[in-house]
């Protein structure tokens, strides 16, 4: 019984030495967004931006749908880090999120999304505009 216990503790910890180095392998880079957003109860979301990876600029486009509370038109720009990523494409995806806003002019943003391939965006920036939402809101990113 001994042997069979030191056995699965070392299979354990082989498993998770290989889960590290896996991990270790993911990298990070840099992304710019600007998103365009209106709607009335149901809104849409457009636009376009730039991840840069590993010395390279990757063109990105933005879409998406809000449904709730939604009313106006804003434009954001994001600026952020994404983080667990092994290849440009691992950015594409959908990032969804629940939330509230409202921007009258120009008013502060910030988010932390995170995609099906594990990707993590941490965004900050403004938005200006007219838009109020207490909504749920998807957002598809893809490569250009």
């Amino acid at each position: 019984m001994k042997i069979a216990s030191t056995l699965r503790a070392a299979l354990v910890a082989i498993a998770a030495l290989a889960g590290l180095s896996t991990a270790a392998l993911a990298d990070g880079g840099t992304v710019v967004l600007t998103i365009y957003k209106a709607g009335w109860i149901i809104g849409g979301s457009g636009g376009s931006g730039v991840l840069n990876f590993r010395g390279r600029a990757y063109s990105l486009s933005t879409g998406g749908l809000d449904y709730g509370l939604v009313f106006g038109g804003s434009k954001t720009v994001l600026r952020g880090r994404v983080s667990n990523i092994n290849r440009p494409s691992d950015v594409a995806g959908v990032y969804g999120a629940a939330g509230a806003g409202l921007a009258v002019g120009r008013g502060a943003r910030a988010i932390v999304l995170t995609n099906q391939k594990g990707a993590v965006l941490e965004l900050s920036g403004y938005q200006t505009g007219l838009m109020a939402n207490a909504d749920l809101s998807g957002l598809a990113i893809t490569m250009r």
